[in-house]
């Protein structure tokens, strides 16, 4: 009973706290930080590697290589910018990896049921545009772009997160997006 108080107060613990215990070897204070940003790093890595099938193995690898290199995080307390450099990092790795064969069309997105023929595939074409027009984009832009659009992130969390001045990231998302209002117009 007290395990599942304990396990309960975990959950709801600050990012400084649960990371002090797993970094200490806490496999429970782990699972916390798993379930807590798991969301994030999928739909991060699902759009650097616009949908391919690896998205789930490169944040499996990415929470792995995160238990190995604990002793590496100097502040417990940014963790979440610590696990989103590591899983950018895999991300951009399989992107290297697998650039000739990385192919849009491969994306299948699952319809809504209450959707006509014709709006499906206008849906998918629209992803698919999209798709092309992120990997059009230089590295660093994109990433720019995910983290701000898909991620939520502030310039400064960009910046940190990518080891960048804030003035650089502002640079790159404002291209990122000047390039992608031109690219998907018609789409609007």
């Amino acid at each position: 009973m007290e395990d599942e108080r304990f396990r309960r107060a975990l959950d709801y613990a600050d990012d400084r706290i649960v990371a002090g215990r797993a970094m200490d070897g806490d496999v429970d204070a782990f699972a916390v930080l798993v379930r807590r940003y798991t969301p994030m790093m999928r739909a991060y890595t699902q759009r650097m590697l616009n949908g391919s099938a690896d998205v789930d193995d490169v944040v499996q690898e990415a929470f792995v290589t995160a238990w190995r290199r604990f002793s590496e995080l100097e502040d417990p307390s940014k963790v979440k910018s610590w696990l989103m450099r590591i899983v950018s990092r895999k991300a951009v790795d399989r992107i290297r990896a697998l650039r000739p064969v990385l192919d849009i069309d491969d994306f299948d997105s699952p319809a809504p049921s209450n959707s006509s023929p014709a709006e499906i595939v206008e849906a998918r074409a629209g992803v698919a545009a999209l798709g092309a027009a992120l990997r059009e984009l230089p590295d660093a832009q994109r990433e720019c772009w995910v983290l701000r659009e898909m991620g939520g992130y502030s310039y400064d969390e960009i910046a940190e997160e990518l080891g960048i001045p804030a003035t650089t990231a502002r640079g790159l998302l404002a291209r990122a997006r000047k390039y992608m209002i031109v690219r998907m117009e018609e789409w609007r």
